[in-house]
C-alpha cells in the first residue's frame, strides 16, 4: 500500500479518536464521583459521553464522505455541546 492510501484509511479512524477520548472521560469521571453525587450532575455526565461519541460517529463518517456537508454541521454541534456541558459539571463538582 502506498503512503496516501493508508492515510486515506487511517485519518477517519484517528479523526474519530479525540472525542471518543472526551468520551471516555466523562464516563471515567462518572464513575468515580459514583452515586454521592446529586442526579442532574450523573444526567449531565452521562450526556457528555454521548455528545462526544456522537462527535466521533460524525466525524468519522465526515473522513470519509467529505461532501456531505450536514455531516461537519452535526460534528460541530455535538462537539460544542459536549464542551459546554463539560464545562457546566466541572462547576458542580466544584461547588459540591
Amino acid at each position: 500500500m502506498t503512503d496516501e492510501q493508508v492515510d486515506r484509511l487511517l485519518k477517519p479512524i484517528i479523526n474519530a479518536s479525540y472525542p471518543g477520548t472526551l468520551s471516555a472521560l466523562s464516563l471515567a469521571v462518572l464513575e468515580i464521583v459514583g452515586r454521592d453525587v446529586p442526579t442532574i450532575l450523573r444526567i449531565i455526565l452521562s450526556m457528555n459521553a454521548l455528545l462526544f461519541l456522537f462527535s466521533a460517529f460524525f466525524i468519522f463518517f465526515y473522513s470519509i464522505y467529505s461532501w456531505k456537508r450536514w455531516l461537519w454541521t452535526a460534528t460541530a454541534v455535538t462537539f460544542i455541546l459536549g464542551l459546554c456541558g463539560s464545562l457546566i459539571s466541572v462547576i458542580c463538582l466544584v461547588l459540591i
